[in-house]
């Protein structure tokens, strides 16, 4: 895969907040996006997560759902409301794709929501274009 995307535009300079409590499934993404220069920060549930993003406030949260405790609705919806300058890009990667499951993450603040799992080349076009709207 990493081979594949050696032609593809680099992006750099976004913090990414990676929140997955699949460890292999967070540490292979993390891998990848710091391959293409990005800053990466990873949470395995919710409470690290808001912990993370206040300590380091991200540019864009890539947001399991089905993380323990607290699922990320919640997760997306504190996120959302929290002081910061900007609020962060949220994307859902998720095995959750119902209508209701897209409804209730628009709800909670999620900008994008994606399926499990993602092609590569489109999570790298997004953050290239989100990186643009950055830096206009």
């Amino acid at each position: 895969m990493v081979a594949a995307m050696m032609g593809h535009e680099h992006t750099c300079g976004l913090k990414i907040l990676v929140v997955e409590d699949d460890g292999d499934t967070a540490a292979s993404l993390a891998t990848l996006l710091r391959i293409y220069g990005h800053e990466v920060q990873m949470a395995c549930d919710g409470p690290a997560a808001l912990a993370q993003a206040e300590a380091a406030p991200p540019d864009v949260v890539l947001l399991d759902i089905g993380l323990p405790g607290m699922d990320g609705y919640e997760v997306a919806a504190l996120l959302k409301r929290q002081p910061c300058a900007k609020a962060p890009l949220v994307v859902a990667i998720t095995g959750l794709g119902l209508d209701e499951d897209r409804r209730r993450g628009a709800e909670a603040g999620i900008d994008l929501h994606w399926l499990k799992p993602v092609p590569p080349d489109d999570l790298f076009h997004v953050l290239a274009r989100f990186q643009r709207v950055l830096a206009d």
